[in-house]
Order: C-alpha cells, then structure tokens, then sequence
C-alpha cells in the first residue's frame, strides 16, 4: 500500500485555490477504498484563505488474473 501511496504522491498535481488563485498546499493523503478498485484522497488546504480542496487518486485494475489456481497441498479425510 506504501508504493501505491508513494505512486500516486509523485503523479499528483496541487489544485488552484479558486478564491485566492494561488496552488494549494498538500494536506495529508488517505485510503478511501481498497477492494474493489484501491481510491486514496489527497487533502490539500490553501496557505492563504485555508480552504480545503480534495483530489482522488483511482488505481486502475492492471493485475491480470492466474492462468490457473493452485491446487490444496493435502487433501483432508474423514475417518
């Protein structure tokens, strides 16, 4: 969950405050979602007016399902 956090950290781009028309300072981040698609919520706050804006990051599903699922390793008996 750190790289996720850690990806979506470096692609992120801080919004326009749209009262005092200067970029707004990063907040804090924090995980909406995880299963089924991972969403983490960017806070920001202006350093002038301290208005809140908030910017989602949606991880888009890359993992490819298993060619085939693994079989148990032993195989329980009633006795």
């Amino acid at each position: 969950m750190v790289d996720r956090l850690r990806s979506a950290a470096e692609q992120l781009e801080a919004p326009i405050c749209p009262d005092c028309h200067v970029e707004m300072k990063w907040f804090r981040s924090e995980l909406l979602a995880d299963e089924p698609t991972p969403i983490i919520a960017h806070l920001f706050v202006c350093p002038h007016c301290k208005r809140a804006a908030k910017v989602d990051t949606i991880f888009r599903g890359s993992q490819a399902p298993p060619d085939k699922l693994s079989a148990p390793r032993f195989v329980a008996c009633a006795a």
